[in-house]
């Protein structure tokens, strides 16, 4: 955090983000620096038996290197590429793109059961320790167990900024202190944004109206209610944080009414911590509220229909779609469709607490918005050996006689992460997933561009998510998808490359 004059007042300025970065030669990580020497042994080997094996040894090399150092411009190897094309024709040429429910579906008794990473997934309801109900969410394949807030957000309007600094700091004590929340593995934000049917205003106006009131004051209430909501957004603001079964790897996993017990004491906690940073009230969701969500989700036209039912129970297999396919750019769902965004790079240098506000608002080329932060936390320890070790990968780099600029910024902010972590700061891995959705093809065009255009003042770079919009788009939602456990690459290779 950085302090910088504006007129009388001190204005705060946050940043030093940095991407964690293997050891290795120019852009090349641990694994891709071990083929190079590797191979230039074996050149040098085969020099000793042969020239020309020499040389076809260094084709070999060369045809191997290169889809290792040519990148975009978001990092990504030719070799990263190629391999998300092969696996999107491969799960194209088996149908995995293509998703369908209900009586003429394959899934089980005809339900609409969620479609993929989500699939095998079941909602269960339990008690938290001042007797609120809330939505666990579980996923079998990964034993995590999902709890999700709504927050009633306040807003920066006509705030003082002495007031934003403070909820800003608050929020970053909230994120420090989930590195010691035990068996906690992930959080996320969803801020997302939806045009205001109504239907809800009508409802609560209806309720309270006295029968006995004057005429002129129920006509006035009727005027209200029909007319405020038009034109104008419902913004919704939803945290979810995700447990996992087993404490540590290789224990035994806990039962799911262990983990409804252990998440139960820990909500009262974590919410009323959440209302220090701006979030408002926050509140457990119950499973029909999040069914609802879902489903609206998926299906935008249900939304007029789910408000009006008001408090009518949606079971959690009847929150998916009837119909999903997936394409290479984008992902048709029921009455909508969607395309999502991920963070290659975060903010570079210093940016000020309202760098945010333009991409998460509302947008008139864009019916339904969505702008997803994803949190991992590391613990205490792991947290002080990985900015120790960020240290010497960026010193390393600099140990050449040509150093970049861009190098010795890293090394400083390497030497300023580890001096905040040992001083107690928490250390945490953070991603975004922008979605965008719209009511036809026809309108993608209008809502790529708005994304484009809100991006910049961000500070952020975005790029679409080709070949895995389906994933990507259930990761955005509040459902406790943990993306690095549903990769099939080692986590080992994952780092080194």
């Amino acid at each position: 955090m950085v302090q910088v004059a504006a007129g009388n007042r001190v204005e705060r300025t946050y940043g030093n983000w940095r991407k964690p970065v293997s050891p290795g030669i120019g852009r090349l990580g641990l694994l891709g620096t071990g083929i190079l020497m590797l191979g230039l042994v074996t050149i040098a080997l085969s020099a000793m038996i042969s020239l020309w094996a020499a040389v076809i040894a260094a084709v070999v090399l060369a045809v191997v290197m290169l889809p290792l150092v040519v990148q975009d411009r978001h990092g990504r190897t030719a070799l990263q590429a190629a391999t998300a094309r092969i696996a999107w024709w491969r799960g194209r040429s088996q149908g995995w793109h293509l998703y369908r429910s209900g009586p003429l579906g394959i899934t089980a008794r005809g339900s609409h059961r969620l479609p993929g990473l989500m699939a095998a997934s079941r909602l269960v309801e339990a008690q938290d320790s001042y007797g609120r109900p809330f939505a666990m969410i579980m996923i079998p394949s990964t034993g995590h167990y999902t709890a999700v807030f709504e927050c009633a957000a306040d807003g920066a309007a006509l705030v003082d900024q002495d007031q934003i600094d403070t909820w800003v700091a608050y929020w970053g004590q909230w994120l420090a202190s989930l590195s010691f929340e035990p068996s906690l593995v992930a959080a996320s934000v969803t801020i997302e944004t939806a045009p205001d049917l109504g239907h809800r205003l009508q409802r609560e106006v209806g309720n309270n109206v006295d029968p006995n009131a004057p005429e002129l004051a129920r006509q006035a209430l009727d005027e209200i209610a029909r007319t405020y909501p038009a034109g104008s957004a419902q913004v919704s603001t939803r945290v979810a944080v995700t447990y996992a079964a087993a404490p540590r790897p290789g224990a035994k996993r806990r039962t799911m009414e262990e983990m409804a017990r252990e998440i139960g004491t820990r909500i009262p906690g974590l919410t009323a911590n959440l209302a220090m940073t701006g979030a408002g009230t926050a509140r457990p969701m119950n499973a029909a509220e999040l069914a609802k969500a879902v489903r609206v989700a998926y299906d935008p036209d249900a939304q007029s229909l789910l408000e009006t039912l008001g408090d009518d129970d949606i079971s959690w297999d009847k929150a998916g779609p009837v119909a999903t396919q997936e394409y290479w750019d984008r992902y048709v769902h029921d009455s909508g469709v969607s395309v999502t965004w991920g963070m290659s790079e975060a903010p570079r240098g210093e940016v000020l607490s309202s760098v945010m506000t333009g991409l998460v608002s509302p947008h008139r080329d864009i019916a339904r918005k969505r702008v997803t932060l994803l949190y991992r936390p590391y613990d205490p320890g792991a947290a002080a050996k990985i900015v120790e070790r960020d240290r010497k990968d960026a010193r390393f780099r600099i140990s050449g006689a040509q150093t970049a600029a861009r190098d010795a910024v890293a090394v400083a902010a390497a030497d300023q992460s580890a001096r905040e972590e040992a001083k107690g700061a928490g250390l945490v891995r953070f991603a975004m997933l922008v979605t965008a959705t719209v009511r036809s093809v026809e309108e993608l065009p209008l809502a790529t561009a708005a994304i484009d255009t809100l991006a910049p003042p961000a500070r952020v770079q975005l790029r679409r998510m080709y070949g895995s919009q389906a994933s990507a788009f259930a990761a955005a939602l509040p459902l406790g998808i943990v993306l690095p456990d549903h990769l099939q690459v080692p986590a080992m290779v994952r780092e080194a490359m």
